[in-house]
């Protein structure tokens, strides 16, 4: 049985000297990039990536969480008072990782396969605006937005041609958005009026309506392959 254990846990590796392979040896496990994921932002408590990664037990992400974490890739830290709460973060090799999600997303758009209709993250819709803004339509805009989803909250920066976003700041904002990550990129994706998903109650829209309209005109997602 030692032997099987054994063997069982040498076979998950590639025995591969490539780059790619050993990436692939330590990330390449089901849920791995998704956790990785969602502590883009910042750090996370064990519960809320529980909530944001639809269909993930608590004993996989424990496991994902333990493997990342012994690659190097993953850290634990205690937050000072008064949270006093155990957090899991990335370490900046592997914050690193990040321009990997932008390619590896915006070339899974392209799959005639792909079902926008399912869960959303709060993070992985922010992360989709990041990777299909296009600095084109957006021109000299300068625009701040926030984004509140429930519980979270991110600040959108437009300007110059580029866009960035961080975790909370949406106070303020030039135009806030306080909805939910599928029904915002219904809107911006699909088209959705805002004056009919605020009708309906699935988004409330504060500050410069203009802008907003505006800020949802500099995304696209790509052609689907042939």
């Amino acid at each position: 049985m030692k032997l099987e254990k054994v063997t069982e846990k040498a076979g998950r590796k590639y025995h591969d000297a490539c780059g790619a392979a050993h990436g692939l040896d330590l990330i390449g496990e089901r849920w791995a990039l998704l956790v990785m994921r969602e502590l883009m932002f910042g750090p996370r408590r064990f519960g809320d990536l529980k909530k944001d990664l639809c269909g993930l037990s608590a004993n996989v992400l424990t496991q994902r969480l333990e493997g990342l974490e012994a690659s190097g890739i993953v850290r634990r830290r205690r937050l000072p008072p008064p949270a006093s709460v155990q957090v899991y973060e990335l370490t900046d090799w592997g914050r690193e990782l990040k321009p990997l999600y932008a390619l590896l997303g915006g070339w899974a758009a392209r799959s005639p396969a792909h079902d926008p209709t399912l869960p959303l993250s709060p993070v992985s819709m922010v992360m989709s605006l990041e990777t299909m803004f296009d600095a084109a339509k957006a021109g000299d805009a300068r625009i701040e937005v926030g984004l509140v989803f429930a519980d979270e909250s991110f600040r959108i920066r437009i300007a110059d041609g580029a866009l960035s976003a961080e975790r909370g700041g949406a106070e303020g904002a030039q135009v806030v958005f306080d909805t939910q990550p599928s029904v915002l990129a219904g809107a911006v994706y699909g088209g959705a009026p805002f004056a009919v998903l605020e009708a309906d109650g699935l988004l409330t829209l504060t500050g410069d309506r203009a802008a907003a309209e505006r800020f949802a005109t500099f995304f696209d997602l790509p052609p689907k392959a042939v």
